[in-house]
């Protein structure tokens, strides 16, 4: 299993949870695994529309008191 990177976006609002997701993600290997959490509601859409359209792996979604947690393995 390959180290997972956290990612800490909490309090950003839509869009800038995928933007900054997908730019972390443009200088990950392929296969390594980014953990995003945040408090946007709309990232419960945003983030697996986001890993669908951009070939990434949205392995795990976990709600959070306060916002989700997000485990994405980069395509």
């Amino acid at each position: 299993m390959s180290d997972i990177t956290l990612y800490d976006l909490k309090g950003l609002k839509c869009p800038l949870p995928v933007l900054k997701t997908r730019r972390r993600l443009a200088t990950m290997q392929r296969g390594e695994e980014l953990s995003v959490e945040t408090t946007d509601p709309l990232a419960v859409i945003d983030v697996p529309h986001f890993c669908n359209e951009d070939g990434h792996q949205l392995i795990e979604t976990v709600k959070l008191d306060n916002g989700h947690r997000f485990r994405i393995r980069k395509g």
